[in-house]
């Protein structure tokens, strides 16, 4: 009895195993609807001789637009519905006890008397204009960029993360860092560790920061937006939030999905980060990525490019751009280890003008 049952019970055990298979490592398909838009629109800010990012929000160009571009043809059932339903919940990041299952690289020096807030040049107050540093930056693989270089732009900053271990904050405002975007989070479960630290001692150090979030592709995005909202702070005078986009070999989610399903996930995400913070995500990419999904795509959306051989007008012709990353490799005093980066797509009145803006929008 026990031996003819056995069949019955093998397959049946690899019925229901099938029913578990099937997990984020096959991306699943996800919708949204437009999101209600402030009442105050996002103002369109003139960045640049010619760059001006478009804040057109009509309904032509809501997400339903994208939602319906994103073929049912391909055959993949709707397994997700973008609700916002989800209660408020402090930052993560900055409870009293946060876990965190990476270490700081080791070999480095760390500044382990360092204050949590430098009593160097903070930030101004409200209604005060910040002080822009020139540039100071080294390139350890300096590149010539022809007739528009990088120091044709009078407003730069860095991106960091845990890899550029401590950092001496305002000794690298003075060196130019005049703003910081600061990793935050990767997927649906992994914080930076260096994330509180950073984000805490840059803003009194004076420079304007805000928060990116590495996007993974196995992972479904309302639950990374949920992540990331849950790590952040909603801080009306921070950079807004941004996206970082890209096909990545060295993560563990190495497949390349299609790129209608791109787009249709990068929407659910942007639409309820931009919900919950009151500003327009930006969109960070590099150019193979950008090849393959965004040309032409979210032309109301502001760009952040990188570019480290050419001027982005070479590299991504037609997109109009607010933030170039034109190195990987910087030097500067205040941080032992390279560092990204970044040049503002304007003059020092116009970055003034866009950081006002968008302060305005978030605390509307």
């Amino acid at each position: 009895m026990r031996i003819s049952a056995a069949p019955a019970i093998l397959l049946a055990c690899l019925s229901l195993s099938s029913c578990f298979w099937s997990d984020d490592v096959v991306a699943r398909r996800e919708t949204t609807g437009s999101i209600a838009r402030p009442a105050a629109p996002v103002p369109s800010v003139g960045v640049g001789k010619s760059g001006r990012i478009d804040a057109n929000r009509s309904a032509e160009t809501a997400s339903p637009q994208l939602a319906s571009a994103s073929p049912a043809s391909s055959g993949e059932p709707h397994l997700e519905q973008l609700a916002w339903a989800d209660a408020e919940r402090p930052p993560q990041a900055f409870a009293s006890q946060t876990t965190v299952g990476m270490p700081l690289p080791t070999g480095r020096p760390v500044a382990i008397l360092m204050p949590d807030n430098p009593a160097v040049d903070p930030a101004p107050r409200r209604g005060e204009r910040m002080r822009i540093y020139s540039r100071q930056f080294r390139d350890a693989k300096p590149i010539d960029f022809g007739r528009v270089t990088p120091k044709h732009y009078p407003v730069h900053g860095v991106d960091v993360s845990r890899w550029q271990g401590e950092i001496d904050w305002a000794k690298l405002r003075t060196q130019g860092a005049n703003f910081a975007y600061i990793k935050a989070t990767d997927g649906g479960d992994h914080l930076d560790p260096m994330f509180k630290t950073n984000w805490n001692r840059a803003k009194a150090a004076g420079l304007k920061r805000g928060a990116y979030h590495f996007f993974y592709w196995c992972r479904v995005a309302s639950e990374q937006a949920d992540w990331f909202i849950r790590n952040v702070p909603r801080d009306p005078d921070a950079l807004p939030p941004v996206i970082d986009v890209e096909w990545n070999g060295d993560s563990r989610c190495k497949q390349r999905i299609s790129r209608a399903r791109v787009l249709e996930k990068m929407q659910v995400f942007m639409d309820k980060i931009e919900r919950h913070y009151g500003q327009r995500p930006i969109i960070y990419t590099a150019p193979d990525f950008y090849k393959d999904n965004l040309q032409g795509e979210f032309l109301d959306y502001p760009f952040w490019l990188r570019a480290v051989a050419q001027h982005p007008s070479k590299v991504y012709p037609g997109r109009k751009w607010v933030f170039w990353q034109y190195s990987g490799s910087g030097l500067s005093h205040g941080v032992s280890e390279k560092i990204d980066l970044n040049a503002f797509h304007g003059t020092v009145e116009q970055w003034h003008s866009w950081i006002n803006s968008k302060a305005l929008v978030a605390r509307n």
